[in-house]
């Protein structure tokens, strides 16, 4: 048996890896591009499964806020101050992947329905 935390994981996984093709890596960053929304879809109704219709919507249409760049881009510039760094492409996607994880634990270990 898995734990909401784990299942949310395992959600997230599959939508922003097994789930998510090129069209949608390329043009989810904006918002008037229906690549975005369709990805957020996919992350709001595999959440939704694992976590409650509640927590599929609120955390999918964070993930589509977080994939606009804008909150990442800020981070990396202000606070990690490493958007020249060799690696910079590296930081950046693990970044985005821990924030994406950490929005997923906070829903649950705060309970949140």
């Amino acid at each position: 048996m898995l734990t909401p935390f784990e299942r949310g994981l395992v959600a997230h996984l599959v939508a922003d890896w097994l789930l998510q093709n090129d069209w949608m890596a390329l043009n989810k960053g904006n918002l008037r591009h229906p690549a975005g929304w369709v990805h957020a879809s996919i992350h709001g109704l595999l959440l939704g499964w694992a976590l409650g219709w509640s927590g599929g919507v609120v955390l999918g249409v964070l993930h589509l806020l977080l994939d606009t760049g804008r909150p990442l881009d800020w981070w990396i510039r202000v606070f990690k101050k490493c958007d020249k760094a060799p690696q910079a492409a590296l930081i950046r996607l693990w970044t985005d992947q821990v924030l994406h994880i950490a929005a997923l634990a906070a829903w649950v270990a705060f309970g949140l329905r």
